[in-house]
């Protein structure tokens, strides 16, 4: 899988590491519902941090499509909540 960090560019994801991710994403998807700005500055923090962590940055001069586009780390809540889609940020 790859997915974008808006501003960042693209990294590498295993199959294997979706379901943490989307445990992630239900933090933010939850802390967006609630209008917690704390929660979810902490939430897609983690979430971003994370797919930076396993991820592998993705070649440069590849000009693959992302599977997932994430905002970037200094996205508001309201932004964020505008780009939800019905399983939150990462499908699945």
């Amino acid at each position: 899988m790859i997915i974008r960090i808006l501003g960042e560019g693209q990294y590498d994801i295993s199959d294997d590491a979706v379901d943490r991710l989307n445990r992630l994403d239900s933090e933010v998807e939850k802390a967006v519902e609630t209008g917690d700005e704390k929660a979810f500055s902490t939430a897609l923090s983690e979430l971003l941090d994370t797919v930076r962590s396993i991820g592998a940055p993705h070649t440069l001069d590849s000009i693959d499509s992302s599977d997932v586009v994430l905002p970037p780390s200094d996205a508001t809540l309201e932004e964020v909540r505008e780009s939800l889609e019905d399983d939150g940020l990462i499908p699945g």
